[in-house]
């Protein structure tokens, strides 16, 4: 079984292009047209055109399909197309699906995408409106009847266990706030750009759902973001240094449900993610002193703890502190919380700039950086190297 030893992944496919659109709270046009502005800046940015496209990646909770998106885009005939389910769980998979396709012959140049109205139109953060009958509805039955209708609430349950099983307050959270907003403050493309937070703003905030308050909550945006994924030998070729794709999985836990596990025995930590760290460490042959900048997913404050508990750069119950310590470079965008909430999509490409050197917040010799998608859901996450 491919959990328990290396993949034949490594190294045969990298990130060539990355493009998005501004990031706004009302875009003025449709999720299609994101998309397609996202791609075409992407292949632009590769040296690439329409026409050397033959694979494409998405999300599900889609409204603008791969067949779609090529024919507005100008892209010809497709030998692959893929759908990835669990929302922002699947940010990192599309890049995982788009490396197999390349490394396995299935497709040549591969564009991965994500694009909506998250702010203007659909609001993924109001949670449950209504749900075809399914087994994933059924299972949150379980939990809307008792007043958990949101993302906040489901996380909030988690979170409050970890605060009382470690002995800690929700003053915890608010270093990985601060954190993304300093980033932010320096990064053109943020909302949140000029706008620091300290430690007291993020205590003022209000409640959201205890024990997470308004600045534990990643935003809701607009936008659309696009990866362009090839061998390591085209890219090499193309306009900027390849950033060469060292190790992807996917994972979901034992009894796992979406948002929902609550059934576990134990709620302080994220066992999907677990699951991704070990795939990432087998196949790199990397651990956590390895790797330079960390961009893990910041949909909600407590989970960028229990993420860097669960891929061991500290232990259980410690990962405030280490944030506070800025013991490893974090979401230097911004995150979603501080750039926009593109469900990981633009974390993956802050990760490539951080390999070309390229970031507003660049770390000074980055040559490893490890990304994660969404979290409290089947999960997925990489690891991006410079090439040689």
């Amino acid at each position: 079984m491919s959990f328990r030893r290396a993949d034949g992944l490594a190294g045969r496919a990298a990130v060539a292009g990355i493009g998005a659109t501004e990031f706004s709270k009302d875009s003025g046009r449709s999720e299609l047209k994101l998309a397609v502005e996202a791609v075409h800046a992407a292949l632009d940015d590769a040296g690439l055109s329409p026409a050397d496209v033959d694979g494409m990646v998405t999300f599900t909770m889609d409204t603008s399909p791969e067949i779609t998106v090529a024919q507005a885009a100008g892209i010809g005939e497709l030998s692959f197309f893929s759908r990835v389910h669990y929302g922002g769980g699947a940010a990192c998979a599309t890049v995982q699906q788009a490396a197999l396709a390349v490394a396995t012959g299935v497709a040549d140049v591969v564009v991965c995408y994500r694009a909506f109205n998250e702010r203007s139109g659909r609001r993924f953060g109001s949670g449950v409106q209504r749900r075809e009958p399914s087994a994933e509805g059924a299972a949150l039955g379980w939990q809307l009847p008792f007043g958990l209708l949101t993302p906040a609430s489901w996380v909030a349950m988690t979170a409050q266990r970890y605060l009382h099983t470690y002995g800690l307050t929700p003053d915890a959270f608010g270093h990985v706030a601060v954190t993304g907003r300093r980033h932010a403050a320096r990064n053109p493309a943020a909302y949140f750009y000029g706008k620091p937070i300290t430690l007291a703003d993020h205590a003022a905030s209000r409640w959201i759902v205890e024990p997470l308050r308004l600045l534990d909550c990643c935003q809701e945006t607009d936008g659309g973001q696009a990866i362009v994924v090839t061998s390591v030998e085209r890219a090499r070729d193309l306009r900027h240094p390849p950033a060469v794709i060292v190790a992807a999985a996917q994972g979901a836990g034992r009894n796992q449900e979406a948002m929902t596990s609550f059934h576990r025995g134990d709620l302080t930590g994220l066992p999907e993610s677990g699951v991704v760290a070990r795939q990432l460490w087998r196949t790199s042959g990397l651990g956590p002193g390895d790797i330079d900048v960390g961009i893990l997913y910041d949909h909600f404050t407590p989970f960028v703890l229990m993420q860097l508990e669960e891929f061991g750069f500290c232990r259980p119950g410690e990962a405030a502190d280490f944030v506070a310590a800025d013991a490893l470079p974090l979401n230097t965008h911004g995150g979603q919380l501080g750039e926009a909430y593109l469900h990981g999509m633009n974390g993956i490409a802050e990760a490539v700039r951080q390999m070309r050197g390229t970031s507003v917040n660049q770390m000074p010799g980055a040559a490893r950086t490890l990304v994660t998608a969404g979290t409290g859901v089947p999960t997925s996450g990489l690891i991006l190297g410079t090439d040689g």
